[in-house]
């Protein structure tokens, strides 16, 4: 429980920005259940941060229970899903762009019981994902993120403090919620370089082609690790993996060979993910926990919509985390232009699409 409330940290300053301040006591009894995408809920990413807030839904309202089911393969999705039901589950949380169809499936055959997703709009875009707009369900809701406004700040500062003038992106899948981050670090480094008339290269994405350099999954750590090693030895010192807790693989990477600094993904990796603190330059972080925590509460108070939500700077739903250990990397004129670069960016003045 003590590593489970660390992520509650991490999110709670964006609460209100999802429109979610805790209460003493719900109106009814709310059995709030999570679909965890694979990866395992201790993943110090994605599920953890998920798990984290539905955990703290519980806590600040003993009328609300939770549960998860991990996911151990894509297969899992819509059995886990079925289980959850069968349960009498009052809202039901897929976590995860893999498990939308699964999720709709459900929402439509379950109409009495709420769901939401994230990093889905939660709407049937029919069999081969091609219809748009797509149906949209009462009992559904869409939990988004712009986190390629956090991710261009990354890649900004990346750039800043780059000695080789090279830096590397990775993912876990070529799926949105996961080149988001990749095409917005891209397009941060691209922002430094004609701001500083610089040529700071970026391995691992192509903005123009749309795509780069994927692990296939999200637990191969092997082939995360020999993806690390690859960037050093093409020059990058700076990485940022987009493929939850295989973060780790590359981060370990960075302690032993010191060749490499690390941006973490989702939660503050300082906060989830300490052993690595030391190679840590900063966290592109993504309020899962935040959206989840509220959505449980929008339910236990009877006010649960299906209206999609989406988390981006202006909202706090996205923001890049502090530099802790490493803030001497980066410079203080560095630092001023990118808090300055996130506020153009929720302002309207800088684009990070």
């Amino acid at each position: 429980m003590k590593k489970t409330l660390k992520f509650v940290a991490v999110f709670a300053a964006a609460a209100l920005a999802f429109g979610a301040a805790p209460a003493a006591t719900a109106s009814t009894p709310t059995k709030a259940c999570l679909a965890l995408d694979t990866g395992g809920v201790d993943d110090k990413s994605f599920n953890a941060s998920a798990w984290s807030g539905a955990q703290a839904a519980a806590k600040a309202d003993k009328n609300v229970t939770v549960k998860y089911l991990a996911a151990a393969a894509d297969a899992d999705y819509a059995p886990n899903i079925k289980k959850l039901v069968d349960e009498k589950c009052n809202i039901i949380i897929g976590v995860g762009f893999l498990i939308n169809n699964a999720i709709v499936a459900a929402a439509k055959a379950n109409p009495t019981v709420n769901f939401a997703i994230v990093d889905q709009d939660g709407e049937d875009h029919g069999a081969d994902g091609s219809v748009y707009p797509g149906t949209k369900f009462a009992n559904l809701k869409g939990i988004q993120f712009s986190t390629n406004e956090s991710a261009f700040q990354a890649g900004y500062v990346a750039a800043g403090v780059s000695k080789t003038g090279k830096v590397a992106t990775y993912g876990g899948l070529n799926i949105p919620p996961v080149t988001i981050f990749m095409d917005g670090f891209a397009k941060g480094v691209a922002h430094y370089n004609k701001a500083k008339g610089k040529s700071v290269t970026v391995l691992g994405w192509d903005i123009a082609k749309k795509d780069g350099t994927f692990v296939g999954g999200f637990s191969d750590s092997a082939k995360a690790l020999q993806i690390s090693k690859n960037f050093e030895q093409q020059g990058a010192d700076v990485i940022f993996p987009v493929a939850g807790g295989l973060g780790g693989a590359t981060a370990g990477n960075s302690l032993t060979s010191k060749k490499s600094v690390v941006i973490w993904v989702d939660t503050d990796g300082y906060v989830a993910a300490p052993q690595y603190k030391k190679v840590l330059l900063t966290s592109v972080v993504k309020g899962v926990g935040t959206s989840v925590q509220a959505v449980i509460k929008d339910q236990a108070d009877g006010k649960f919509s299906a209206t999609g939500y989406n988390g981006n700077l202006k909202n706090a739903g996205t923001f890049l985390a502090p530099y802790h250990d490493l803030i001497r990397m980066v410079p203080t004129k560095l630092r001023t232009e990118v808090t300055k670069l996130g506020a153009d960016i929720r302002n309207g003045k800088v684009s990070a699409k």
